[in-house]
């Protein structure tokens, strides 16, 4: 459904290193500049991308939104979360693990990462 997703961040680089931990625990390669001083990260699913607001506004975390991100398997889902922590982000909600609810059974870890965006690994078991 979705070709790509951006958020904006004012410090770029604290983005970039956290983003290149959690998402390399998924195996997604380090983000790549592009000629703007955004950072992107593709995979044949679609991209996701950091970097300053075009409008030169401040950067600020979306209230009530939460981007996923496709994680194998449970072991990802924590490595996710363990490299998300290591590298500036915050643990948010229960710890990472197994919940049961309306979508069946789900593995997620949710991490605010250094701008305050909302973001979640999850894992579908089955």
């Amino acid at each position: 459904m979705f070709t790509h997703i951006t958020l904006g961040a004012d410090d770029v680089e604290a983005s970039r290193r956290f983003y290149d931990a959690a998402l390399g625990a998924l195996d997604i390669g380090p983000g790549q500049p592009d000629p703007i001083g955004r950072y992107w990260w593709r995979t044949p699913r679609g991209a996701f991308g950091v970097g300053k607001p075009l409008d030169g506004g401040p950067a600020c975390g979306a209230n009530g939104g939460t981007i996923g991100f496709h994680a194998k398997s449970a072991e990802a889902v924590q490595a996710f979360h363990d490299a998300g922590v290591a590298a500036g982000g915050t643990s948010i909600e229960d710890p990472p693990g197994e919940r049961n609810g309306p979508f069946g059974k789900l593995i997620l870890a949710y991490l605010r990462d250094p701008a305050g965006n909302k973001i979640c690994a999850m894992h579908r078991p089955g």
